[in-house]
């Protein structure tokens, strides 16, 4: 049986190696406007926090307020409004404290996965968010058949917070995801040099 033996060129093995080693080089750059892009991410995480510490403050003191002034039904909705918020206000807290620790960096690898971790964990939370809504109008549901008005007034005010956090998580993901167009145009900027000579590689738009 005869065999057919290839002889691969010494400078086509060294350009394959290239194209795997390129791709970490390249991503790895710094490339200047990276960081004013990565700063506005940031910004909307900041208004982000503000805006839901904002609605569990409100409900706070509406929840304090109402469950002093009610009974059954609307207790239990006020009483869950207080509780719920006040997991919130902490969720809002520490994560504005994480945005104001975060600096804004012009490496696009790191922007990427950046921009790739907030809209997954958004889609996460609207996940969450639907099985919240869910969870809320079972136990109303549970608490009608059972004549509970604890467990009624409960999976009211868990259907409201989870209608809020469902809208307000899928307005940040809209806000990210179209922020998020802006990062191919700097794929523009990206260059190698390989033996001394400097490669520009072009995005079609």
């Amino acid at each position: 049986m005869s065999s057919v033996v290839m002889k691969i060129p010494p400078f086509a093995v060294l350009f394959f190696l290239f194209l795997l080693i390129s791709p970490i080089d390249i991503f790895g750059q710094e490339i200047p406007g990276l960081d004013s892009f990565n700063e506005k991410r940031i910004e909307y995480n900041k208004t982000g926090m503000v805006i839901l510490g904002s609605w569990a403050i409100g409900n706070m003191v509406w929840g304090a307020a109402g469950a002093r002034n009610s009974t059954g039904q609307t207790k239990a909705f006020h009483q869950m409004n207080l509780y719920w918020n006040s997991v919130n206000l902490l969720i809002a807290g520490l994560g504005y404290w994480q945005a104001t620790k975060e600096v804004p960096s012009n490496d696009l690898l790191e922007s990427m996965l950046a921009q790739g971790k907030i809209e997954k964990i958004l889609l996460l939370n609207a996940g969450l968010d639907l099985a919240y809504m869910a969870g809320g109008m079972y136990l109303k549901e549970r608490g009608q058949r059972i004549s509970k008005d604890k467990f009624v007034g409960f999976g009211k005010s868990i259907i409201l917070q989870g209608a809020f956090l469902l809208t307000f998580d899928a307005l940040m993901y809209t806000f990210h995801v179209t922020h998020a167009k802006e990062l191919p145009a700097f794929f523009e900027q990206v260059s190698f040099t390989p033996a001394g000579m400097t490669m520009t590689i072009p995005l079609s738009k």
